[in-house]
C-alpha cells in the first residue's frame, strides 16, 4: 500500500496560504443573537450596563449610544443604537430619531478624522427577511469604506481581513469623539 501524499494530510503544508478565522463561527452559530423579543439576551440592551471599554462603547447619548460592531466589515464599523429594546425605525420617538441622526453624523465626522475613509454604507436592515441579525434591537450600521477595500476573500472564502482590533480601534475612536465639535 502506498503513502498517501503530503499535501493530502490535515495540517500538512502545502501551496495555499490560509487566513484562518474561527472567531467567526460564533457568528454563523447565531452566538449573541437573541432568540426573540426578550430584552435580557440582547446584546444591544446589555452592553450599556457594562464599562465602555468592555462593552465596546465608543460615546453615549441620553437615548442613544455608538458602540463597535463585534463582527465588523471594516475597521471601525460602528452601530448606533437606541437605549429602548426597540425594533422598527418608526418605534423611535421625536427625540430619539433626532439624537439617532446626530450620532450617525458626528460618527462620520469622527471616523473621517481618525482613519481617512473614502467614503461610508450607511444601512438600517429593519426585520430578519432584510438582513437584520438582531432584528429585535434597531441598529444603524456606519461603515468606513476605502477604495479597494473589498477583494475576492469575502466572496470566495467567507474570509474577511481586519488590520485592527476592535479595541484599538474603539480607543482611537472614542478618544476622538470626546473633543471633536458638534455641527
Amino acid at each position: 500500500m502506498e503513502a498517501e501524499p503530503a499535501a493530502d494530510l490535515a495540517g500538512v503544508p502545502d501551496a495555499f496560504q490560509r487566513l484562518w478565522t474561527p472567531h467567526r463561527m460564533v457568528y454563523i452559530n447565531g452566538e449573541n443573537k437573541p432568540s426573540d423579543a426578550d430584552e435580557s439576551s440582547c446584546p444591544f440592551c446589555r452592553a450599556p450596563g457594562q464599562a465602555d471599554d468592555e462593552g465596546l462603547i465608543v460615546a453615549r447619548g441620553e437615548s442613544c449610544y455608538v458602540v463597535m460592531n463585534l463582527y465588523p466589515y471594516n475597521p471601525g464599523h460602528l452601530l448606533i443604537c437606541p437605549y429602548r429594546h426597540v425594533s422598527w425605525l418608526t418605534d423611535l420617538t421625536d427625540r430619539e430619531t433626532i439624537e439617532f441622526t446626530r450620532l450617525a453624523q458626528k460618527a462620520m465626522r469622527v471616523l473621517g478624522e481618525v482613519s481617512h475613509p473614502h467614503g461610508f454604507n450607511l444601512g438600517v436592515n429593519q426585520g430578519a427577511v432584510a438582513g437584520a441579525g438582531i432584528a429585535a434591537h434597531l441598529h444603524q450600521h456606519v461603515v468606513p469604506r476605502w477604495q479597494g477595500d473589498s477583494n475576492f476573500m469575502p466572496v470566495v472564502a467567507q474570509t474577511k481581513a481586519l488590520p485592527q482590533l476592535l479595541e484599538d480601534a474603539r480607543a482611537l475612536i472614542a478618544a476622538r469623539w470626546a473633543v471633536i465639535d458638534e455641527p
